[in-house]
């Protein structure tokens, strides 16, 4: 209370190498366990940005206006004209025909640099922006970075498998991180996330 705040955390000896499979294999058991709905308690932040987390059982709807709209609405208001994003928005459905994503609590903020390992092996990841979504949602910014080995996405997919059309969804998950990441740093994101929805739309 006051004008003073603290965070009292357990402390963990971390180092940097590890098993990129035991990874794979407890990120694909954390995103099996099942949940309620999409969406967190309250709403959080990604970085600086703010990140609505409105409950809903619905997850175009929940990624359309709680991620992509909210991301391109800012980017707008940063400059940014990105041609194609209304249209985007509009067909997210088609996306989605034969895919009906479940819940399932994620990192939500997942790339190579929020990834270590404890004195005994097991892998951690820290600096969360959690929520419950589609847990292919999980790999946008992990993929747009990069860091993670052949033998995690075999070892996450032994474990459960991805679904058909994930080539084409995780692009809609990089987008919202190539949009927030335009949002935070300017730069040439912009021109990547209009490389994405061009991509998306064609």
């Amino acid at each position: 209370y006051g004008k003073k705040a603290y965070l009292v955390l357990e402390y963990l000896n971390l180092r940097n190498c590890g098993s990129m499979m035991e990874l794979g294999r407890c990120l694909a058991k954390l995103h099996a366990i099942p949940q309620t709905n999409f969406g967190w308690e309250r709403d959080n932040t990604i970085g600086s940005t703010l990140q609505t987390n409105t409950a809903s059982d619905d997850w175009v709807s929940f990624l359309r206006d709680h991620r992509l709209r909210f991301q391109c609405n800012l980017a707008k208001r940063n400059g940014l004209k990105l041609n194609g994003a209304a249209e985007l928005l509009d067909r997210l459905d088609d996306y989605f025909i034969n895919y009906n994503p479940k819940p399932s609590l994620l990192h939500g903020d997942l790339w190579s640099g929020n990834v270590a390992f404890g004195q005994g092996g097991e892998p951690v990841i820290y600096d969360p922006a959690t929520y419950r979504g589609d847990r292919e949602a999980e790999f946008g910014l992990a993929e747009m970075f990069g860091g993670f080995e052949s033998d995690f996405w075999a070892a996450y997919e032994s474990e459960h498998p991805l679904h058909p059309g994930y080539s084409v969804r995780k692009l809609i998950y990089r987008l919202y991180h190539t949009l927030n990441h335009f949002n935070l740093f300017r730069g040439s994101y912009g021109l990547s996330a209009e490389k994405l929805v061009d991509q998306l739309l064609s």
